[in-house]
Parts: C-alpha cells; structure tokens; sequence
C-alpha cells in the first residue's frame, strides 16, 4: 500500500538534522505541503527548499514567545495543519557530579526543548486541530523513555518520558474530537547528535546492544512517521512505536 500525503500539510520540528531531516524529505516525497522547522542549521534545508510545497520557518524551542511565533508564522503560511511531528530535540552530556548550579542549567534546558516546547506545540496544535475538526500529532520519543540511559543522560530520559505521557494523554483525551496521538520512540540511532556518544562508549558498544546488523538510521525511522501521518494507523492512537533495532522489546 502506497503512502499518499497530498494535499496535506505538516509541520516538521528540527527539520534540518538527522531523524527530522528524513522525515521532512518523506514527507515530501509522498506529497505533502511541509513546514520546516529549523534554529541554527539552515544549510541541510536548501535542497528540500527546491521542492514543490516546502517552506522553513526558524525558531529557538528553548523560548517558549519564539514557539507561539513559529506556529502562527506557519498557519499564516499554509492557512490549515493536518500533522504536527513533535521532532526537535536535543542530548547534553552531563556528568551527575557537575555542580548543582550548572547541572540544573542543562537539566532545565533539555526539558524546556524536549519536553515544554513539544507540549506547547501540542496545545496549539490541538486548538487549530478543533477548528479544523481533526488533525494528527506525532511526538518523537526515545528507547530512553521506557529502560532510562546513562546517568548523563538523566535529562534527556526525563524529557523523554514526559512526552509519552503527554501523547498519551492526548489521545485519550481528543479522539472523538478527531484528533490522534501517536509516540515514535526511537533506539540508537546513527546521527549528528548521537555523535558524541559513539565517540564515548564506542561503535562496538552500541552493536552489541543491538539485535540485527547495522545501526538504525533516520532513514529507518522515517517512513513509519509518514505511515501514521496517512490515517492509516489512526485505530493504533496513544500508541508508541519502537524503532530499536530489537534492542529494547516491551
């Protein structure tokens, strides 16, 4: 069965990198108008810009105001939202004998990126997905929502895990309103962001972990974003969808 995404239209946070640049390019691809988030990395977007329905907007997650800007810039835009992918996120190594002061700084920071700043986007998506009578949410998650990761990654798994809850909750709460909810979560997978990690514990490490031959990539990801954003999995809202290389089984 062929995935068919026109005539809708999506916003893609963190578009510009890794998981969220694939996204973005599938969903191009099967037809559909996308926004394309983006804070630093602007370059990565210039070849998907060359395609028929694709638009960047910038914003800092961390900033709650540049949130609320990005998405009234994007309804401006586009007019209608049918899909929002909750994907942008950030990994800061932080050894849990740092300092209380400094620890806190990038504790609070993961979750103002990973976790308030998706939860934002979720509210505002839920009252234009009302207006509309329908719309489908897709929250990037991770393997760390569900078995925890390191302890310098205590943020992150934190962050992680809210997002589930939240999606969720969602979806319990707004499906006869037509709205679905959806969690994509994530195992390792071969990126930008992942990068410091592999160069601490080594390839071989991760391998290890894994149950089949090669490191997932954002290209494995997603097409099973796409899936969900086509209505065609919508009875499976509140769902979480394991993308881990068999590394994590529940």
């Amino acid at each position: 069965m062929k995935i068919d995404l026109d005539q809708m239209n999506v916003l893609v946070t963190g578009a510009s990198r890794g998981i969220g640049l694939a996204i973005a390019r599938t969903m191009l691809e099967t037809g559909a108008k996308v926004a394309l988030h983006y804070y630093q990395h602007y370059e990565p977007l210039k070849t998907l810009l060359k395609r028929r329905g694709a638009e960047a907007f910038q914003a800092n997650l961390e900033h709650e105001k540049d949130v609320v800007r990005m998405f009234d810039q994007v309804i401006s835009s586009f007019g209608t939202l049918d899909v929002v992918v909750n994907n942008a996120g950030i990994a800061i190594d932080t050894p849990m004998d740092l300092n209380n002061d400094d620890w806190l700084v990038t504790f609070r920071k993961t979750l103002n990126v990973n976790l308030v700043a998706s939860g934002l986007l979720c509210k505002l998506a839920v009252a234009q997905f009302l207006k509309q009578q329908g719309g489908r949410i897709i929250n990037i998650a991770s393997r760390a929502s569900f078995r925890g990761d390191t302890p310098e990654y205590l943020a992150y798994a934190a962050s992680k895990g809210g997002v589930v809850a939240m999606t969720r909750s969602l979806a319990r709460a707004y499906g006869k309103q037509g709205i679905k909810a959806f969690t994509v979560a994530p195992g390792f997978v071969r990126t930008d962001m992942a990068r410091k990690f592999i160069d601490t514990y080594g390839e071989s490490f991760i391998m290890d972990d894994i149950a089949l031959e090669k490191l997932t990539t954002p290209a494995d990801v997603a097409p099973m974003v796409a899936f969900l954003a086509s209505g065609l999995a919508d009875h499976a809202t509140g769902g979480t969808f394991d993308i881990n290389a068999g590394s994590y089984v529940h």
